[in-house]
């Protein structure tokens, strides 16, 4: 929604379906090769016109809210320049239980560019977003995507058939650079069939998509945090297609045939753990533009 002086944007979730690590480049980080989906759950962003600055409202106590928050320091890339059109008000509502708001960044990205008309291109958003974070083009862009590069290099695949899908973080944090810096030192014998899945993707292949599910990461996470591999364990007995630890964790979801087994799943889970549980379904693109 958007009007002369405020917008309302939403910032969508990604799982990851995919996640495999080809080595280390020269700048540090690390060449991926991953299939990344949009899903149903969300932040809600609303952008307000003000004179001038960055004004930035949370609804989660403990964030942030100054230029250490991605959502502020994405209105600054748009906003901080001599010549800007004006400020921002941000008001964040916060459902997506991932503290590093990349999906709020992507949000801000794209609501300033509307709110202002600035007329910066899909491209020319994910190119500001890289600077910031390596998914922050992919969430930008949303849907199904490979991503290569360190994660911000995207080709669009078809999307994915309808998937119900249950998260379940628990309470605990997982640092990506640990994860990473542990997947060098171990590193794993098992890496996804990239070509396999986007096959399975282009002839919209449930049973397919599920079966080929892989995550490097996920053998480094578990070790350290066993409970991810009892989630799991509990998605598969609830029914699920297959279900897989998502980027370096500590979340974990289940793809499910229906929203019944998914929400029973997701009761089955809440009784057990004092886990965060969410039920929302995959989705073609991001919320705000369906």
């Amino acid at each position: 929604m958007i009007t002369d002086d405020s917008i309302i944007v939403d910032g969508n979730a990604k799982i990851n379906l995919t996640l495999d690590i080809l080595g280390k480049r020269p700048d540090g980080y690390h060449e991926v090769a991953m299939v990344m989906q949009s899903i149903g759950l969300h932040d809600t962003v609303k952008l307000s016109k003000i004179p001038r600055g960055i004004e930035l409202v949370l609804d989660v106590p403990g964030l942030e809210a100054d230029e250490q928050n991605l959502a502020w320091r994405a209105a600054q890339l748009l906003l901080g320049g001599e010549e800007t059109p004006g400020g921002v008000r941000i008001e964040l509502t916060k459902r997506i239980p991932i503290a590093a708001g990349l999906a709020d960044a992507a949000a801000v990205l794209r609501g300033v560019n509307a709110l202002y008309h600035l007329g910066l291109t899909q491209e020319e958003l994910c190119a500001y977003g890289a600077k910031l974070g390596s998914d922050i083009p992919f969430c930008i862009m949303g849907g199904t995507m490979m991503a290569t590069g360190r994660g911000e290099v995207l080709e669009a695949l078809s999307p994915v058939p309808p998937f119900w899908v249950v998260l379940a973080k628990p309470k605990i944090s997982v640092s990506t650079a640990w994860a990473y810096r542990n997947y060098d030192e171990q590193g794993t014998e098992v890496h996804p069939d990239n070509a396999a899945i986007r096959e399975k993707i282009a002839g919209h292949d449930r049973e397919g998509i599920a079966s080929l599910l892989c995550n490097v990461l996920e053998r480094v996470t578990i070790k350290q945090y066993p409970v991810i591999a009892q989630y799991k364990a509990w998605m598969m007995e609830k029914g699920a297609l297959a279900s897989m630890m998502s980027g370096s964790g500590p979340t974990v979801f289940g793809l499910f045939s229906s929203e019944g087994e998914a929400q029973s799943a997701a009761a089955y889970l809440e009784e057990r753990t004092d886990a965060d549980i969410f039920v929302c379904q995959t989705a073609d693109k991001n919320h705000d533009e369906n």
